[in-house]
């Protein structure tokens, strides 16, 4: 994942792709509902051509712990902080009591409080829960916790089994347990589990509940009757009917979904999760608390697992670890594919940590891990596989270093130092690197620049861009050097999960098709959300405690990844008419957590002629608060925002019809963590182009465009911004073109006049069942009346369709699913006939050869 100032701020609600433009769209509510005139095109196929060959693994999926994926969520575990080990290191509002509260039947009493001393369960697992039971009450007394799950509580289903496990130890001879769920009023949901704890060594207790009835608000509570001290750690309550059945395993509707998309690969653990934080292990004396993802801590029985304070603001517990992710890439027929850190941190944290030792350690670990994955079972790690119930290897090929590094240079020569280790060794595994956190700029470029010259076989590319850019952008690939390193995208997105954006993805997805000699894998991010709480938006699967539902953008990938085929068919079609108008808008100024003042703002036609002059000393009755958020006033003849903590502060000026135009501004960054906004071609929120100087933490500078909320960048470079220092700025626009100056200088030039094409088509050949698969993307508001070659005759008359159609602003829900595969067939008259393809819909007609 990028850094969060890229994370997707969408403002417009509906959106629709037609002529390159995003508009509202119209319907097809009923017979009188006005629809646009079809649009004519043509599609040729060329069967007598070979087109590439596409890898079996070509569509993979990404999984990170972000959106709670985890904890809650695709590991099973129902108990929230099992093992008492939540702390403010992983969020503010945390403790190692989050999730627990006291409990107390027939009048038993007694205290409660978790501890961390020599007592408990292991190093790794510092703290236990303590019970001093005061021995009162009535007959049956008890006194001890109740957990409240993840969420609104934990989900039961009548008849289903959960498994029950605790570790404890007594002061006395034995301690009755009393285990039962209940549901939040209190309801018996289950019989009690009775339970003797013996003696005062910690030992593990078993037991199974059956729920009685259903429940989406349980809670889990575990008491303890009599007197004296009883600890208790690593309460746990799994669900019986696990993905695959298998013991500390997945929970089934979340892993049946992603099998459901016949993933190639499976790209794990992330993501930021694996890039950011300490690089040092959970050890002493320091037990750090936020560290990057290192694969031996997650190995192994869980109890001795270490928790680690999650990037994205919460606790994970590495019940879900490395040996987990190999079987579940396993049990789903996809090829495993780890990252492990590189030493440079990313996701906006930008650190080479400089310790040769510590990088020996991990080069070290990164070998222990392919012996882990593929080493015989009488190998040191082989024999940790096979303990943990695998003795056959797991047949690793590709493992990738590193993640989105911000710093090209320094992550290179510590990557260089990793795969020399790796080819020396194993030299058949792939060690695949990376370009950064984004499609385009100087990181980019160098960091490809180093890729190229070292011969890299493969590059992760990652960016998240606005559905405009991917309509823009399908030729991407065309121009990649084919004798050169192979790409990786290992992960994309078009900013949210409206089926415009499934639109513009599938749009994009027939570009890497067509360069499937490049482009060699490819996975849509993330891949899972909880609906409850998430920190990242689109998503490919969203789910709450008791269901889960496929976006309209998991529906697309699904339909491309069960049809891939085995080659490409080379094939060629007409586009769109468009016509191109300027760059039309008021101006703007903004900041992004930043004190800023400016001063002397003056537009100019082409012709230079004053279209607004503004040097504050009568206020800022010219300026109309777009975001309402920020302090801005006038202070000292200049318009200042004071609010450091204000994100986009927007402030625009003028007439949304200027064009051909010249804004000049001088700008002081007085405080704060970045520099400038100057916005340009402003339509609205949502829609604009602003100068980004001094962004992302004050580490580069680039131009956004936002198109109905959803930013892609034009161009970019390291500009950073002193604090207390005035610059000159210049923007010039004229037609498409935007050319910038910052202090009399060039700064940079770029022009917007790619076309959004919505009608894209690639087609290829199924060698299993001798079928063309014709796939066509319609993104307009028109249908498209097609023209279809087939260049040889079929072997049959009748081709299988299915089609995905919906509004553009389409969301699937928990309760409504209105993006959803329909099959049918069409009759088709020889190799040359014509279709007409529905308005924002894609197609695929599998017709045999």
């Amino acid at each position: 994942m990028p850094h969060p100032h890229l994370w997707p701020r969408l403002t417009v609600p509906v959106i629709a792709l037609m002529l390159g433009t995003l508009v509202a769209a119209p319907t097809r509510a009923d017979d009188s509902a006005p629809v646009a005139e079809p649009t004519d095109y043509s599609l040729t196929v060329h069967p007598d051509r070979t087109g590439p060959v596409i890898s079996d693994s070509m569509y993979g999926v990404f999984y990170e712990d972000i959106n709670h994926a985890a904890d809650g969520a695709l590991y099973a575990e129902l108990v929230q902080n099992r093992s008492f080990e939540y702390d403010r290191a992983d969020n503010a509002a945390y403790s190692p009591m989050t999730a627990w509260s006291e409990a107390a039947v027939a009048g038993g009493t007694g205290s409660a409080a978790t501890v961390d001393d020599e007592q408990r369960l292991g190093e790794r697992n510092r703290r236990y829960l303590r019970l001093d039971l005061d021995g009162t009450g009535e007959r049956g007394a008890g006194f001890g916790v109740t957990n409240s799950g993840y969420n609104q509580g934990l989900t039961l289903r009548k008849g289903e089994r959960y498994d029950f496990s605790v570790w404890a130890r007594t002061d006395r001879p034995s301690t009755a347990l009393t285990v039962g769920a209940t549901a939040a009023d209190g309801t018996a949901l289950t019989a009690p589990l009775r339970i003797t704890a013996r003696g005062d060594r910690w030992k593990k207790y078993t037991g199974t509940l059956t729920a009685r009835t259903s429940a989406a608000d349980g809670r889990l509570t575990v008491t303890a009757g009599g007197s004296g001290t009883v600890r208790l750690d690593m309460i746990s309550l799994f669900p019986r009917d696990t993905y695959k059945g298998r013991a500390n395993g997945l929970r089934k509707d979340l892993a049946e979904k992603t099998a459901a998309l016949k993933p190639g690969f499976l790209r794990f653990p992330g993501g930021c999760i694996v890039n950011t934080g300490s690089h040092e292990a959970y050890e002493a004396p320091g037990w750090e608390r936020k560290r990057s993802y290192q694969w031996k801590e997650t190995v192994g029985p869980v109890e001795q697992r270490p928790v680690n304070a999650n990037f994205w603001g919460y606790n994970q517990t590495y019940g879900l670890g490395y040996y987990e992710y190999f079987q579940f890439a396993e049990d789903i027929g996809a090829t495993a594919l780890p990252v492990v850190p590189a030493l440079v941190t990313g996701c906006g944290q930008n650190k080479a940590t400089d310790d040769p030792a510590l990088l020996r350690r991990h080069i070290q670990d990164t070998l222990d891990l392919i012996e882990f994955a593929n080493g015989p079972a009488d190998s040191t790690w082989g024999a940790e596989r096979a303990a943990m119930g695998h003795r056959a290897p797991f047949g690793l090929t590709h493992l990738a270093v590193g993640n989105e590094e911000n710093l090209p240079d320094e992550f290179f020569a510590r990557f260089t130092e990793f795969r020399e280790a790796i080819a020396a060794k194993y030299p058949d595994i792939t060690v695949v690197s990376n370009s950064g956190p984004d499609d385009s700029g100087t990181t980019f470029d160098r960091a490809w620049q180093l890729n190229r010259d070292a011969d890299v076989a493969m590059v992760d590319e990652h960016y998240y861009n606005s559905p405009q850019w991917f309509l823009e952008n399908n030729g991407r690939y065309d121009t990649y050097d084919r004798q050169g390193p192979k790409v990786f995208l290992g992960e994309y997105a078009s900013l949210d999960n409206r089926f415009s954006n499934a639109l513009a993805e599938a749009a994009f997805m027939t570009g890497l098709e067509r360069n499937a000699d490049v482009v060699k894998l490819a996975s849509y991010a993330p891949l899972l959300a909880d609906a409850n709480d998430s920190q990242w938006r689109p998503d490919l699967i969203w789910f709450d405690n008791e269901t889960s539902w496929g976006s309209a953008n998991y529906e697309m990938q699904k339909l491309f990844m069960n049809n891939v085929g085995d080659r490409v068919v080379p094939s060629t079609a007409s586009t769109t008419p468009a016509t191109t108008a300027p760059i039309t808008g008021a101006v703007g100024l903004s900041t992004w957590a930043t004190g800023a003042a400016y001063d002397n703002v003056r537009v100019t036609g082409e012709d230079g002629a004053p279209l607004l002059s503004d040097d504050f000393s009568g206020g800022d009755a010219q300026w109309t608060r777009a975001t309402g958020t920020g302090a801005w006033a006038v202070e000292d003849g200049a318009y200042v925002q004071s609010d450091e903590t204000a994100e986009n502060t927007l402030v625009t000026a003028g007439d949304t019809g200027w064009q051909n135009y010249d804004l000049r501004v001088e700008a002081t960054k007085k405080s704060g963590k970045e520099g400038f906004l100057v916005a340009f071609g402003v339509k609205d929120t949502g829609n604009t182009y602003w100068w980004n100087l001094g962004g992302w933490g004050n580490t580069r500078s680039a131009v956004e465009k936002t198109v109905d909320g959803a930013k892609q960048t034009m161009t970019e470079d390291a500009t950073t911004i002193e604090t207390g220092r005035t610059y000159d700025i210049h923007i010039q626009v004229r037609g498409r073109q935007v050319t910038l100056f910052l202090d009399g200088e060039q700064w940079g030039t770029f022009t917007d006049d790619k076309p959004a094409e919505p009608f894209r088509q690639v087609v290829t050949r199924d060698d299993a069942t001798g079928e063309l698969v014709v796939k066509v993307v319609n993104a307009q508001a028109a249908d498209a009346r097609t023209r279809i070659d087939l260049g040889a005759e079929p072997a049959s008359s009748l081709a299988r369709l299915t089609t995905l159609q919906a509004a553009p602003d389409a969301v699937n829900t928990a309760d409504d699913r209105p993006v959803a595969p329909r099959k049918s067939t069409l009759r088709i008259d020889g190799a040359q006939f014509t279709h007409t393809f529905p308005a924002h819909s894609v197609t695929f007609l599998r017709i045999k050869e």
